[in-house]
């Protein structure tokens, strides 16, 4: 990468139940080619010490990833990564920082179709878990989507 060029920061989000460290491959990988990235913990999970049974609210478990994204310099725009129910997350961020977001990119993640924020997308949230909790099957999405700002 050329010293003139801005340095893309990526700010990688995990599924449901692991952690940061489920990214150090990638995360190994962007920084050797001369990226920022941060791997962060969301609350209650990964090496994040706040106990899971206390977190009431996706605004809470979301904490650490809106604190990463209120801290940025003004001008700093991040590519946001999440995988599977870290596409939530991702949406969630999209919609309170949409103007320090360059890029969006759902790793066969969940891409609710109003965000997280209506009674219409916990529906289909329901929907879609009862779906995947019910059936013998395992469905396996490899496709990436990617969200320009």
């Amino acid at each position: 990468m050329s010293e003139t060029t801005e340095k893309l920061h990526f700010v990688v989000v995990h599924v449901f139940g692991h952690g940061a460290w489920c990214w150090y491959k990638i995360r190994s990988l962007l920084e050797a080619s001369g990226y920022k990235v941060s791997c962060i913990d969301l609350k209650g999970s990964g090496m994040d010490p706040s106990d899971p049974s206390i977190i009431f609210s996706f605004q809470d478990y979301n904490k650490p990833l809106i604190d990463l994204l209120s801290n940025l310099p003004h001008n700093e725009k991040v590519i946001l990564v999440g995988h599977s129910a870290g596409g939530m997350s991702l949406t969630y961020a999209i919609h309170r920082f949409s103007k320090k977001i360059r890029m969006a990119i759902y790793v066969a993640a969940t891409m609710l179709k109003h965000g997280f924020v209506t009674p219409q997308d916990y529906e289909h949230l329901i929907c879609q878990l009862h779906f995947v909790c019910n059936s013998s099957f395992v469905l396996v999405n490899t496709l990436v989507g990617a969200v320009m700002y």
